[in-house]
């Protein structure tokens, strides 16, 4: 992998964040969701795009990722989640949620078992 694709891959990761930042920024508004719970599936699609950055961001080994790897980009990712929640408390009409990080923390264990994936099947011999 050549050196500039890790610098890129962190500006990824920074600007999925930033994206992630702006959105819960936003006031809460009064709108009845189309189905329940659709905020949760959009925390959980939010932080699993993050989760797939993150690990993107580090340089996998000759078989794939390492545990610690794949530990060190869920914490990451569950820790900006946690610190989104404390974000929105001081947001108009938001509120955190603990479910909500639930929500993160869940999809960002998704993402980084998809990049995991990813690279260990293109990694194997055909």
């Amino acid at each position: 992998m050549p050196g500039w694709f890790r610098y890129f891959s962190m500006l990824l990761v920074a600007s999925w964040a930033g994206v992630i930042f702006i959105l819960s920024s936003q006031p809460g508004i009064d709108i009845p969701p189309p189905f329940p719970h659709m905020d949760k599936l959009l925390h959980a699609i939010a932080f699993c795009v993050l989760g797939f950055l993150l690990l993107g961001a580090f340089r996998p080994g000759a078989r794939g990722y390492s545990r610690k790897q794949l530990v060190i980009a869920i914490t990451i990712a569950g820790t900006y989640g946690i610190l989104d929640e404390i974000h929105q408390r001081y947001v108009p009409g938001r509120m955190p949620d603990a479910l909500d990080v639930m929500a993160d923390l869940v999809g960002a264990m998704l993402g980084v078992w998809l990049m995991h994936v990813i690279v260990r099947r293109r990694q194997q011999p055909t």
